[in-house]
């Protein structure tokens, strides 16, 4: 094999073990090395077959030291910008309440809409960093952090705005996400559809104005909206070239995935009562299936997504850690992935796979990040493990030992 030219990587992390999630499984390079060049993966391989010394082939060298070097982690559904506190609903839940029950009387996403109303940009920031460090100390390079929680022009708009500096302020990619179309606000108590309008015809233009927009997401079920009124923002949401998700079949069949698929949303999203022919329809319009078993432990739900049937048919499935303060009170991307296991009968392969290659795809960033691959960036996480089982395995405490992004080491 020919040599490169001296020093043509900026660094090389040598000795290590690669999940590369490029392939089926783990896509796994023992005794492996892995190359940047100008913040992108340039070389990965076999430490056999380095072209040359890794000290003439980069300026900088680390080891590993056999560890194992995976693809940052993604969370790609999250509702980490809020305000108020909503534990005393975990006390009527343990006593029985339903979360219809608790919503109807004023609890629910409504309570936590009137803390977040009265919150500053500043207050919201701050609510959010710590959560955000804790993933970060996790292993996450990217993160998804929706809107809806205003339900108002100004209050919207204040999430997302908080969001952005967010991403600004921290070493990790956030993508925002319009959820306007989260829950009927009291305003409009008993007046969904002029609610709808509002979102489609005011919030939504103003958020885009702004430039603080990359997704749009909408909740479709019984206590929220239907596939008419659903339809309605995804049209809004294609007039301004956004792509979508959907909040689907959580809590009854409302065929929330056909409408996912029929739109060809990028994603759909918790998906418990999900029928064969939605995700069949999922299949054929390559949408994503996030799983969120946060909120199906929070709410101690008996009725697992039909993970058999998105493997039959082929439908990537990802995993998030829905973190919110009413149903998924879960800041921990490792203890999703265990969840994901235990819970929904999801293998760890999948489970790492559904935080990397899958999650970036339901974020439309499957190109740029989600894999080791050559081109792409190097966005890394390395563990201190024996095998990459182990990260699903392990109910919490397993902190990455390096976390790179672009390839900067940021944590």
């Amino acid at each position: 094999m020919d040599k490169l030219p001296a020093k043509k990587w900026d660094q090389l992390i040598i000795n290590a073990n690669l999940a590369t999630m490029a392939d089926d499984g783990y896509g796994a390079i023992e005794s492996g090395a892995l190359a940047i060049a100008n913040r992108r993966i340039a070389w990965l391989g076999s430490m056999k077959d380095l072209p040359g010394a890794p000290d003439d082939c980069a300026r900088d060298v680390h080891s590993a030291s056999g560890q194992w070097l995976t693809p940052g982690l993604i969370d790609c559904h999250t509702h980490l910008i809020f305000a108020g506190d909503r534990s005393t609903e975990f006390e009527q839940r343990m006593s029985g309440a339903t979360y219809e029950e608790i919503a109807a009387a004023g609890g629910g996403i409504l309570s936590t809409v009137r803390a977040t109303r009265e919150a500053s940009e500043s207050d919201l920031i701050e609510g959010a960093a710590w959560r955000l460090r804790h993933l970060i100390s996790e292993g996450v390079t990217t993160i998804e952090i929706k809107s809806g929680y205003g339900l108002e022009t100004e209050s919207e708009l204040r999430m997302l705005r908080a969001a952005r500096r967010l991403d600004d302020r921290s070493p990790v990619r956030i993508v925002t996400t319009f959820l306007g179309a989260h829950a009927i606000p009291p305003e409009f108590k008993g007046d969904a559809d002029g609610y709808i309008k509002l979102v489609c015809r005011e919030m939504l233009p103003a958020a885009v104005d702004e430039g603080l927009v990359d997704m749009v997401d909408a909740y479709c079920e019984p206590i929220a909206f239907n596939r008419a009124q659903v339809a309605e923002v995804f049209e809004a949401a294609g007039e301004h070239d956004l792509s979508i998700k959907l909040h689907a079949d959580q809590l009854s069949d409302g065929g929330g995935a056909e409408l996912a698929a029929e739109w060809a949303a990028r994603s759909a999203e918790h998906l418990e009562y999900t029928t064969e022919d939605g995700v069949s329809a999922m299949a054929e319009a390559g949408t994503v299936a996030v799983l969120l078993p946060g909120a199906f432990y929070s709410l101690r739900e008996t009725r697992r997504p039909p993970v058999d049937l998105f493997r039959d048919y082929g439908v990537p499935m990802a995993v998030a850690t829905d973190c919110n303060p009413g149903t998924s009170p879960l800041s921990s991307i490792i203890t999703a992935m265990n969840m994901a296991c235990t819970l929904f009968g999801m293998n760890p392969a999948e489970a790492l796979r559904g935080v990397t290659v899958n999650a970036a795809r339901a974020l439309g960033l499957d190109d740029e990040v989600g894999s080791l691959e050559v081109g792409k960036l190097a966005d890394l996480a390395l563990w201190e493990i024996q095998h990459p089982a182990a990260l699903a395995y392990w109910v919490g405490g397993r902190r990455c030992r390096r976390l790179y992004r672009a390839g900067e080491i940021v944590y």
